[in-house]
Parts: structure tokens; sequence; C-alpha cells
């Protein structure tokens, strides 16, 4: 098994799925002008507006569904696999991939506010919706949401659970053994995915407000005590601080980890870890509830620098300062660099435990097991309602009932699985998923600027209203040539008494665009 998931890992992650990531970032990054930079403060601004209701979330409540599954255990886990088998030079990647993804996050997530629906009385959108509306092609957008469900129901939430397991036995130990049908496994690990399966199950059965208002107190909270525990480590050593950036930046450029070594494992956990790209982030971007799509597209391309260059960057710091990391060659036994015993698995959080016990003795297994549950259970929380989304969207052709509550069956049975299998077949299994949805969706989103470029069409309008100082933003999809955006025709009559039938409410700069 491990031998077929890892020959089409190999596949999936040819270089030509990491040069389409960058390739993809820089796209939109030039196309935009560099909308990451120049719209940074208003990001914090639309981050602290807006409400919720009875359809729609809040920005704040989307961003946080969003950076619950941005914010996981590729922050924790994943960046410690990067160094393992990139060296450290794979840090630098995952900031250029963060970089440049967060242009990537504001085209998906402002593609998925303006093809979003109302369901059942919430908001659905994601890209099987935009793949249908904006490229016209059912038959892709299907593919899209069948792969969705089968990466964020089946295979996406083990590797979740999976850390939390390894964590809890690292840090109460494994307890007796128990053989089961599906093999022996310690009571820690099997308790551990009875939990996370119960609490799962209460939560997902209320709903996404229930995972909103969740995530939305749990998600900042132990995102801001997990950085301030890196800020004192930091502190602690600051003398090597700037020693740390010379070996990242160096050994990204050398062939010490192996150039291709350190791109690949640095594109592949940042693409894992900040999902620009992925095609996740815009099913909780569309549920959010903003006078205009591009102001959720802001707010996502936001999340990214919290994921990638605030959390992930603390994680890395914490590992590499302590020197608590191995570097795995090409052999099965070779080390390049080993600071480390050769038990020590890269596929996992030990590397930060031991970097955190190192310098704070007593806590450092404790904490991360403490927050690797709740960064990997909310994780879990978002790939669901992910799948949840376009079980959504297939239902719309096929009403078949059920459905919804298969799949909370499914993700329950996949959590307790993930948590007592072995690390490696979990995380490779993962990057199946999240390789198969990066695939499809960057394609798509290219695709589709080059059919009309409604996203960057958003952007140009927000931008000029926000000249003319308006205090009440309106977004007319069809004078901007934007078809198929049937909730924001229907939302700009209500709110200005007119149907968005004519180009004449558009901006003069926008209509010239439109037209060319």
């Amino acid at each position: 098994m491990q031998s077929f998931v890892d020959l089409l890992n190999g596949i999936i992650w040819s270089p030509a799925l990491i040069y389409l990531c960058l390739g993809a970032g820089l796209f939109y990054s030039v196309l935009t002008r560099f909308v990451q930079i120049r719209h940074f403060f208003e990001m914090w601004r639309l981050l602290l507006s807006g409400k919720s209701s009875d359809k729609g979330i809040s920005s704040f409540q989307a961003l946080a569904v969003s950076l619950s599954g941005r914010v996981g255990t590729g922050n924790i886990a994943g960046v410690a696999a990067a160094i393992g088998f990139g060296g450290p030079g794979a840090v630098f990647w995952m900031w250029v991939v963060a970089f440049f993804g967060a242009a990537t996050a504001y085209i998906e997530s402002t593609l998925a506010q303006i093809y979003k629906e109302e369901d059942e009385g919430q908001f659905r959108g994601g890209p099987a919706y935009y793949i249908e509306k904006a490229m016209g092609q059912k038959w892709y957008a299907w593919i899209f949401a069948i792969a969705t469900i089968f990466a964020c129901g089946v295979l996406l939430p083990g590797v979740q659970s999976n850390s939390i397991g390894n964590a809890v036995e690292t840090a109460f130990g494994t307890g007796p053994m128990i053989e089961t049908a599906i093999g022996t496994f310690s009571f820690a690990k099997i308790f551990t995915g009875t939990v996370i399966s119960i609490i799962l199950g209460f939560i997902i059965f209320g709903g996404v407000k229930r995972i909103a208002n969740f995530t939305q107190i749990v998600v900042p909270f132990m995102a801001l005590a997990y950085i301030i525990i890196a800020f004192v480590i930091i502190l602690l050593n600051i003398g090597e601080v700037p020693g740390i950036v010379s070996m990242i930046i160096g050994d990204a450029f050398t062939p010490m980890a192996g150039f291709g070594a350190a791109i690949g494992w640095g594109v592949k956990r940042g693409v894992y870890s900040n999902e620009a790209g992925q095609g996740t982030g815009p099913h909780a971007a569309a549920a959010a509830n903003v006078d205009h799509p591009a102001q959720q597209g802001l707010v996502q391309a936001f999340s990214i620098y919290i994921d990638t260059l605030l959390v992930c960057s603390a994680t890395a710091f914490m590992i590499l300062i302590t020197g608590a990391y191995n570097v795995h060659g090409s052999g099965e036994e070779a080390f390049l660099v080993q600071n480390l015993a050769a038990t020590v698995g890269a596929n996992g959080p030990a590397f930060t435990q031991l970097a955190i016990e190192s310098t704070m003795p007593g806590v450092g297994k404790l904490f991360i097991a403490f927050a690797l549950f709740f960064f990997a259970f909310t994780t879990i929380l978002a790939y669901y309602y992910i799948a949840e989304t376009n079980i959504a969207y297939i239902r719309r052709t096929f009403k078949v009932s059920g459905l919804m509550f298969v799949l909370k069956m499914v993700i329950m049975a996949s959590v307790f699985y993930g948590t007592v299998k072995a690390a490696n077949l979990a995380w490779a299994m993962g990057d199946i998923g999240v390789g198969l949805m990066a695939w499809l969706n960057i394609v798509g989103i290219v695709i589709i600027f080059f059919m009309g470029k409604p996203a960057l069409l958003a952007l140009k309008d927000y931008e000029s209203q926000q000249k003319k100082g308006v205090k009440d933003y309106t977004f007319n999809p069809v004078a901007l040539g934007i078809k198929g955006a049937h909730y924001w025709e229907g939302k700009y009559q209500r709110r200005t008494g007119k149907a968005a039938t004519s180009e004449s409410d558009a901006p003069k700069d926008v209509k010239t665009q439109t037209q060319s």
C-alpha cells in the first residue's frame, strides 16, 4: 500500500505541479499589481468589519473557518517534514509560495464570492460552483467536487488526527498495546481517536454556524499562544537568529539538501499548510456575508500571511534555533544532517516537541500535544465543511437523501483510522488529496482568467469605489460583463432598486477593462 501511494504521489507531485503552484502565484501577483502588498492595510480593516446574517457568516468567522483549515498539522508536523526531507532551505520556499500564494488566494476566494449561491438558508460556493458558472464546464466541476469529497472526507482528516495521536503518545506514553481487527495499536491512540471522533460528531451535526462559532474562538487563541511560545524561545536564543536566516536563504540555493528537494518539499508543505490554490479556502470564503466579493478575497489573502509567515515561521525558527532536526538523504538510513536519534521521525510533531522541550523542559511535549489537538481538530472541521459543500453541489443535480449523514459517519471513521495508523502512510495519502485538488483548481482559475477575468474586474471595481470614498459598496456583475453571478444580481437590485442589466453603472476605467 505504501509503495503504491508513493508511486501515485510521485506522479501527482511531479515538478509540473510545483511549477504550476509557483507560476500561478507569480502570474496573479503581477496581474493584480501585487494586491497582497498594496492592500495590506485594507485587509486589516476588512478583517475586523462585517457582520454575520441568517444566511452567512462574518468576514472574521469566514477567516477563522478558513484558517482552521490552513492552520493545522502542516504548521507543526508539516514544517518539520519540510526541514527533515528538504533541509532548512525548504523554509525559504515555503515563504515564497506563501507570498505569491496570497495573490492566488485572493483570486480563488473572490471567484467563490462572485458565484456563490443560497442553499437551504445558507451561502454555498467554491471551485465546483465557479468552474461550472465561469467556465461553463459542468463535467469538470463534478470531477473537482468528487475529488474534494474524497480528499477532505476520507484522505486529509486522517493526517490531522494522526499527528494528534503521535503527539499524545510522545507526551503521555503508549500505554498497553491492544489487538483489534485492523491491527495492534496503543491504548493512547485508540483512546485519542475515540475522543476526537465523539467531539467531532457533536460539532458537525450542528452545522456551519456551530463550526464557525467554535473556530472563531479556538483558532485565534491557539495561534496566538503558539506564536508567543515560539517568540519566547527565539528571544532566549536571539543571537542565533541572523545565522538561522542566513542558513535558510543559503541552503535554499545549495545542493546540501538537494536544490530540487528543498523546492519540492518547501512548495509541497507550503501548499499543504496555507492551501493557496488548493481550492479549500474558497468554500469558507463563499459563506461570508460581505458587500463586495473583493472584500472577502482580500481577507483570505491575509490568512496566508497568518498561516505561513507567522505560524509556520514560528515552528521553523524553533526547530532550527534549537537544532532539533535531522535532514534525510536519498538513502533509507542516510542523513545529511543528524542532530537527533535516527528513530525520531520527520513526518510528525517530534521535531517541534523536542525543540520546545530543550528550552522549556516539561512544557514542550504537553504543549504541542495540546496545540496540535486544537489546530488539527479545527482543520478536520474545515475539511468536513468543504466536503459537505461539495455534496450540496452534487445534490443540486441528484436529489439523493442521506448523503450528509453518510459523510458525517465516514469522516468520523476516517479520523479514528488515521489516528492509529502509521504517519508515513497518512501523510502520503493526504498529499494525494492535496495534489489532486491543487491540479484541478489552479488549472480551472487560470482558464477562467482567460475566459473573462472576473476576479480582476471585481478588484478594479472595488478600487474604483475606494477612490470615490463610498461608504456602502455595491457590486453589479452585469455592468462588469460578468455572467452567472445570480446572487449578486439579485442583491444589487434589492439594494439599489434597479436591475443589474446596464453597463452605465460601471466605473469608466472598469468598463474599459471589460471591453478590452
